[in-house]
């Protein structure tokens, strides 16, 4: 293959810029394909389960010779032009790839391929820790090890492309959802972080929320500055549309707060006096219990607020242990109230794990949390959180009477301006292949 480099990243950029947000993504994996040589370029976006890709954009570059369907492909779904199919986790080449965050290369097989007799790429899309899905290229001849570099950096510019472009469209959104969303579970998705993941040098962190039938108000949150990490992990009462109303005032008064540049101590007072006159302006009994944490990355001090709630876990060589800490009434009960904070000094290679009830109520009571977090730890946070919220659901018999939501915290202990990275993901951190 003709060796390709990208000494012109401009001409993907406006590509993506010359283009609707809808055909933006299309339209740059075009020319992708083409500075490539490629015979046909994919996109596949993460769905938004967790446990499956689904292929939203598919180019071909040159007549295929692959067969091609009579019918509908399984597990495909159409909205007038757009086709999305889900490419579920199976422990195949696609999980893989997103599992390890590294390129594999496959050769000519036939197997689930568009275009026959090439060379299939699978690159991780990722930024910061956060999987967004997977560029898919099919190449006439094998790649050599340059071309499989760039291949991944150009996967890692596509990322910046995807979420540049999601703002201004549902098209995303409407491909990585496979199941239809409530009202409240609406309400609830547009409170959570857009990006579940993050790696930075000091910590990685990553959240899932699993939500019951009847949503049960959970929420979890971060937010990095200079210096400090600041997150939360919320369940407020109740379950349907009045829980995400209540868990929207609960955030809504935290991230004020926090904004406005409020200690952590004072940003509970803040949310506990929003949440408790919501509640009085309607005769209501809304109430939230939570914990909110300022992790100081230069020192690693750990500053938590437990308003009434679970208390979290923490794995240190390889011992699992609850937290400690001084609990307080959750907020919204009296305006009145005042909290307190419990400050824990991690050590590098601790890892924290916040859940909800949900984790721990009698329809999942069969799982051994502690076990579940002792033998997932050499897993990435990414992979961690849907771990454990698949062995709430399996326990359950996939019938969460609430919400179960998880947050991970893995401590690094080196808080410095720049992290080893490779294409959107620190390589040592990503979990170890699937056997």
């Amino acid at each position: 293959m003709e060796r390709h480099r990208l000494t012109d990243v401009r001409r993907f950029l406006e590509a993506a810029e010359a283009a609707s947000p809808v055909e933006a993504v299309e339209q740059v994996a075009r020319e992708l394909g083409l500075a490539f040589g490629a015979s046909a370029v994919s996109f596949l976006v993460t769905d938004m389960s967790g446990r499956a890709l689904v292929r939203l954009a598919h180019v071909p570059l040159v007549p295929s010779t692959a067969a091609q369907p009579d019918g509908p492909v399984t597990g495909e779904r159409r909205d007038e032009e757009e086709s999305a199919t889900v490419v579920p986790f199976d422990g195949g080449l696609e999980e893989q790839t997103v599992r390890t965050q590294q390129v594999r290369v496959v050769p000519p097989d036939g197997v689930g391929a568009f275009v026959l007799d090439t060379w299939r790429v699978l690159a991780p899309v990722t930024e910061r820790g956060e999987s967004i899905g997977l560029l898919e290229m099919f190449l006439p001849v094998e790649p050599d090890d340059a071309v499989v570099t760039e291949i991944a950096q150009v996967a890692h510019l596509l990322a910046f492309v995807v979420i540049a472009n999601r703002r201004h469209t549902d098209l995303f959104e409407w491909g990585q959802r496979s199941r239809e969303f409530s009202l409240s579970a609406e309400i609830q998705q547009r409170l959570l972080p857009e990006a579940r993941t993050c790696e930075a040098a000091a910590f990685t962190l990553a959240g899932w929320l699993e939500p019951a039938a009847s949503i049960g108000g959970d929420t979890f949150d971060y937010s990095l500055a200079r210096d400090s990490l600041q997150l939360s992990l919320t369940d407020a009462m109740g379950h349907g549309v009045n829980a995400a109303l209540t868990a929207s005032v609960c955030l809504g008064g935290m991230r004020g707060a926090r904004r406005r540049g409020l200690s952590l101590l004072d940003q509970a007072a803040a949310t506990n006096v929003a949440l408790s006159v919501h509640a009085a302006s309607h005769d209501g009994d809304d109430f939230v219990t939570g914990v909110m944490g300022r992790l100081e990355l230069r020192t690693g001090v750990l500053e938590l607020v437990n308003a009434g709630h679970v208390l979290p876990f923490l794995l240190r060589d390889s011992a699992v242990v609850p937290l400690e800490l001084g609990v307080d009434l959750p907020f919204g009960l009296f305006t009145e109230s005042t909290y307190g904070s419990t400050s824990v000094n991690l050590e590098p290679g601790d890892r924290v794990v916040f859940v909800t009830d949900g984790m721990l109520e009698r329809n999942v009571a069969g799982i051994d949390l502690a076990g579940a977090i002792r033998e997932t730890g050499d897993l990435h946070p990414r992979e961690v959180v849907r771990a454990l919220a698949d062995s709430a659901l399996v326990a359950a018999g996939h019938a969460l009477e609430d919400d179960a939501t998880v947050l991970v915290l893995d401590w690094h202990g080196s808080h410095d301006e720049t992290r080893d990275v490779v294409s959107g993901a620190d390589p040592t951190r990503a979990s170890e292949a699937l056997d």
